[in-house]
């Protein structure tokens, strides 16, 4: 079997059918984008829209991504999901939501005004969730491995979120522009840009928490998971939306609440299940002692992320660039080893596919741990497996 790289899941190879669904969500991407360009606003409207949309993305992406520290997605991943809500979703949520705003001023008769709050509170809601959450329902489907916990639905959630909102954004800047001029955009971007960046990701992330969860059970067991993560989904936006709608400034200051609120729970939902993976760590990794892989020090090191950045800074102090790497590659490889042992006992892989995998990321310790650099003044300590000082202060032996 082939030795795989101890950084499998961040560089893992993009397959065919990612390679197309990226092509796919491009071209949507496009098309959305020529709607704004050619129908709701001139070229130069559109470009500073865009410039406009893009600049938090950066920071919101980061925001993001420091959840998923411990246990890091496959880039591709990632990249896919902020490009479904970037381009599939955006599209075919554009075009669904116009269509019943025609079909609601027609058929009740109502002022363009009040259709769009209608539309807004109890159309877009369904229709923007169902879009977001079919990526999800697709890593559930086809990469259910990879949802290991909450946090990680979450992290997906959060991406097609951040995705779709970036290109909404796109088309209220420019109608901002458009209809209200420079005040009239300055508005919009704080109210969206600055002060509910945030509030499509939350949305989504109750499909990511109900998916994950759905993700750790078989069958029809998964539905009720999925379905009250939907729900949620839809109810959290219609609420906002019809708040923001109906309820003037004191609606918004409540939208703004609850939105805190959901923020809040989601952020106590990320920190339980790091300390859930933590104790995976502290249970399944000491019977591998024996390998000589793993010590009483490493597992103390991994159980924290200060003292995991400590043995980082460490590996770089006294083995530069190559020191650090084999670090970061060790604490992967052995995080992923205790999300194994979880996957296995929850039966989500089968006894070939498991032992497989085992032996992949002990080699990938192995490799990493042979480029721990070793301070010439400790060698004789380490060769008797007392672990360097800075490695690990304060852990056993």
């Amino acid at each position: 079997m082939a030795t795989r790289d101890p950084r499998w899941v961040l560089k893992d190879r993009p397959s065919f059918a990612l390679i197309i669904g990226l092509v796919l969500t491009g071209i949507c991407a496009l098309v959305s984008f020529s709607f704004d360009v050619f129908v709701n606003g001139a070229p130069v409207q559109f470009f500073i829209a865009l410039m406009l949309a893009l600049a938090p993305v950066p920071l919101l992406l980061a925001l993001v991504l420091a959840l998923d520290r411990l246990e890091p997605e496959p880039r591709s991943n990632l990249i896919f999901a902020f490009a479904w809500g970037a381009g599939v979703a955006v599209l075919v949520a554009g075009v669904i939501n116009s269509l019943n705003l025609h079909y609601i001023t027609d058929t009740a008769k109502l002022s363009e005004a009040s259709a769009r709050n209608i539309a807004a509170t109890f159309g877009a809601p369904v229709v923007e969730e169902t879009m977001k959450g079919l990526v999800l329902l697709g890593l559930l489907r086809f990469r259910r491995a990879e949802l290991d916990g909450p946090t990680d639905g979450v992290i997906y959630a959060s991406m097609v979120g951040l995705g779709f909102a970036m290109s909404e954004n796109v088309s209220y800047y420019i109608a901002a522009l458009s209809t209200s001029g420079v005040k009239g955009l300055a508005v919009t971007v704080v109210l969206r840009g600055i002060l509910s960046p945030l509030a499509h990701p939350l949305f989504s992330s109750m499909i990511g928490v109900g998916v994950a969860y759905a993700a750790r059970r078989g069958g029809s067991d998964r539905v009720p998971y999925v379905l009250a993560g939907w729900s949620g989904a839809m109810i959290l936006h219609g609420l906002w939306n019809g708040l923001a709608s109906y309820g003037g400034f004191p609606g918004l200051v409540v939208a703004y609440l609850a939105l805190l609120v959901v923020l809040v729970v989601l952020v106590g939902v990320v920190f339980r299940d790091r300390r859930r993976i933590v104790a995976l760590i502290q249970r399944y990794l000491p019977p591998y002692e024996p390998t000589k892989l793993v010590t009483e020090a490493d597992i103390y090191m991994l159980s924290a992320f200060a003292r995991r950045r400590q043995a980082r800074q460490w590996a770089r102090a006294h083995g530069g660039k190559r020191g650090l790497r084999a670090m970061r590659d060790y604490q992967l490889a052995a995080t992923e080893l205790g999300l194994l042992h979880e996957r296995a006992a929850r039966h989500m892989v089968d006894e070939h596919a498991f032992h497989e995998e085992q032996r992949a990321l002990l080699e990938c310790m192995s490799t990493a741990r042979a480029d721990f650099p070793v301070p010439s003044p400790h060698a004789r300590s380490v060769a008797r497996g007392s672990p360097p000082p800075g490695y690990a202060p304060g852990a056993p032996g």
